[in-house]
């Protein structure tokens, strides 16, 4: 009788694979990274990648969940922990200026720089609508600090919160660009000095 075994599987971590397709998605954005680098970068061949994640769009959606709670959650902490609102944007500008230019990770944003020369309309309307929430959770925290007399009264908070969301994802792609850590904590400096604070 034969006690020959036959090969089991080889075994993955999949939060190191996810991890991996993150980088390369950040890196590269959606369109521009193909099933081949997502195997490469990943350790698994094609069938065990459809397998455990579905389809390229399943895993960039799982990729960008996993960059929320990760990544992206410096951004909520910050508005959320301060006691103001200012406090709490100027911690946001800062870090995210800190965050943008890490050298142990892509520089910028993913949600930003995943919908560069994207031509698949349902990632590009999900990476829209991640980036509206975020503008429309600003709203509510301004309309709140109107209400408190933090701001004054005629504050327009669609456009303050539209205004930072603007220099947000201007600072995420100037790091794509090479701006140091430096360069964008000026430019948080002149965001805040242009807010109405009471």
């Amino acid at each position: 009788m034969s006690t020959t075994r036959r090969g089991r599987p080889r075994e993955y971590d999949r939060s190191v694979a996810l991890e991996q397709a993150l980088v390369l998605f950040w890196e590269r954005g959606y369109e521009a990274t193909s099933i081949a680098e997502l195997t490469t970068a990943m350790g698994m061949g094609a069938p065990s990648l459809y397998a455990a994640f579905g389809s390229k769009r399943q895993l960039f959606d799982e990729v960008v969940q996993s960059y929320g709670r990760t990544y992206h959650a410096f951004m909520a902490k910050a508005l959320m922990e301060e006691p103001t609102l200012r406090r709490g944007m100027e911690r946001l500008l800062r870090e995210a200026a800190a965050e943008y230019t890490r050298p142990d990770r892509p520089p910028g944003c993913l949600v930003i720089s995943a919908a560069v020369n994207c031509s698949s309309p349902e990632v590009e309307q999900a990476l829209r609508a991640l980036r509206t929430s975020d503008v429309q959770a600003l709203q509510r925290l301004i309309s709140a600090a109107i209400e408190t007399g933090e701001l004054p009264a005629d504050a327009d908070a669609p456009s303050l919160a539209l205004f930072t969301s603007v220099v947000l994802q201007g600072m995420a792609h100037q790091a794509r660009d090479g701006a140091n850590r430096d360069e964008l904590e000026a430019v948080a400096t002149l965001a805040l000095r242009s807010w109405p604070w009471a």
